[in-house]
């Protein structure tokens, strides 16, 4: 997409793009192909369906969008549409587990917002994509509680994971449900001043110099991709 096509969507839609977090999710799940052909997968916070368009062209068997977002899901619905994938995809409105209550999948992927923040809102971004409460795990919890319920046997669920919310918090949440948290892999993502300036104060304070990374006026966070499947399989 040309510079002039993308200033040329709605403003709705392009708070939709995908972020360096997208980025390095995909990554992590076309370094497996192999994992992803034929499978059955739900993405909760589906966004623009940027994801499940990844894991489409990977050969996914039937793809399932979830997002709080209604102008999400119409993107995403249009974007799989237009990328030949329609039959085999779906969107569903409403929040987190809730629209597909029941159902198991072989791969569960999310990359939901988890940002420490109470307040205010990340310039170009929604506010349910930005603010993860004061502790950044507002959605995360819920998410993780019912992994178990929805994958699969033998399903995994790949999904983003702020280093400063909390890793060995995460890992066991997931050991009571007899699951266990690998991380594929870390990276550094940039930290704005706007969003530093909102962080909550005592997460700032606590991860200075040990997830949350200064270098003159630049702030960087670590930033991971995890694997959650049997508990055998955690690192």
């Amino acid at each position: 997409m040309t510079n002039a096509a993308h200033l040329a969507l709605p403003a709705a839609i392009r708070s939709l793009q995908p972020s360096d977090y997208t980025g390095v999710l995909i990554e992590a799940l076309r370094a497996a192909p192999q994992r992803i052909a034929g499978a059955t997968v739900v993405e909760i916070g589906s966004g623009s369906g940027v994801v499940l368009a990844a894991l489409a062209s990977l050969g996914a068997g039937s793809l399932c969008g979830v997002d709080i977002e209604g102008e999400a899901v119409r993107a995403g619905a249009e974007l799989l549409e237009e990328l030949g994938h329609g039959a085999i995809s779906s969107f569903r409105h409403g929040n987190l587990w809730e629209p597909v209550r029941g159902q198991r999948f072989d791969l569960v992927v999310a990359n939901l917002p988890h940002f420490p923040m109470t307040h205010g809102k990340v310039p170009g971004r929604r506010p349910s994509w930005s603010s993860g409460g004061a502790d950044g795990r507002r959605l995360l919890d819920p998410f993780l509680e019912e992994v178990a319920r929805h994958l699969a046997p033998g399903g995994r669920a790949v999904v983003t994971h702020n280093g400063f919310v909390g890793l060995d918090r995460s890992r066991e949440m997931l050991r009571a449900q007899g699951l266990g948290l690998k991380v594929l892999r870390t990276t550094l993502v940039h930290l704005s001043q706007e969003k530093i300036e909102l962080m909550t104060g005592s997460v700032l304070e606590a991860e200075e110099g040990r997830t949350i990374l200064r270098y003159g006026p630049y702030a960087f966070g670590k930033m991971h991709v995890v694997e959650i499947d049997a508990a055998g399989n955690a690192d």
